[in-house]
């Protein structure tokens, strides 16, 4: 691990490849699971105001399970808040293209000016993992196999986790603590390399 200010990063975030190939898994991870998007304490509220804005944009039953459940639920296994899922399954706000491409209907809503919030920053961050440890928030790699087209296609490309995900990082702990990330990446790299 890791450590810049209040975070632990895994150094997998550095070491592996990734970037999303939602023409090949046509956004699985909204699909597979067992339990919705996690969503930080700070979402809630938020989550809760703009629903109403946001559920036009959802199917049928993503409506119907929303209007039902709420914006967010507490997940019965380990008792943390997420999104709720349609009959178990797949995420409430999950809608598909012409495509058959999974897109959220979160964030359908803020790229039509509806909202100013993107979507849960867990969604975004995928495939990293935020949980507290302490005084800290620890960042883990997230194995899946529904995500070993986007493995493939980052080690193609050759970008590392943490460039996929500048913009959430960045969003999220802000742009400094992404500067010295950068930094100390390239920094270990070098080290690995040297060994």
């Amino acid at each position: 691990m890791i450590q810049i200010k209040n975070t632990l990063i895994s150094d997998d975030i550095l070491t592996e490849c990734f970037v999303c190939d939602i023409q090949k898994c046509k956004g699985e991870c909204c699909i597979a699971g067992d339990s919705g998007a996690p969503v930080d304490e700070n979402e809630k509220s938020i989550m809760e105001k703009i629903l109403p804005e946001v559920l036009p944009y959802m199917t049928e039953k993503g409506r119907s399970t929303a209007e039902k459940l709420g914006a967010w639920v507490v997940d019965s296994y380990d008792q943390t808040s997420v999104t709720p899922l349609v009959d178990g399954k797949e995420c409430a706000y999950l809608v598909k293209n012409e495509q058959g491409i999974s897109l959220c209907a979160i964030e359908q809503a803020y790229n039509d000016g509806k909202i100013k919030f993107r979507k849960p920053i867990s969604c975004a961050l995928y495939p990293i993992r935020l949980s507290p440890l302490m005084s800290f928030t620890a960042l883990n790699y997230h194995r899946w196999d529904v995500c070993k087209d986007a493995c493939a296609l980052g080690e193609k490309l050759k970008v590392p986790v943490y460039k996929f995900l500048k913009e959430p990082l960045t969003t999220r702990f802000g742009r400094n603590w992404y500067a010295e990330l950068e930094i100390t990446a390239r920094e270990y790299l070098k080290q690995r390399k040297q060994k």
